[in-house]
């Protein structure tokens, strides 16, 4: 999965956006965020899968996760 490419990346550590030449560096805490599909709301997603989680998920690994608001 090409994280780097395209989209804004954002460290699941600190909630900052960071260059793609650090999230190409570091692709387990960091996730390149697209356009949201999935509507308003809060949603979660795992840094190391880029997939969306749980809320209960997101609690339990908070530094390998980043909160989107959509």
């Amino acid at each position: 999965m090409g994280r780097s490419s395209g989209g804004r990346a954002r460290s699941a550590r600190t909630g900052r956006y960071v260059k793609t030449s650090t999230a190409a560096r570091h692709p387990r805490t960091t996730v390149v965020e697209k356009r949201s599909s999935r509507g308003s709301g809060t949603h979660h997603r795992s840094a190391i899968t880029g997939r969306y989680v749980k809320g209960s998920t997101a609690a339990r690994h908070p530094d390998t996760t980043v909160t989107e608001n959509g």
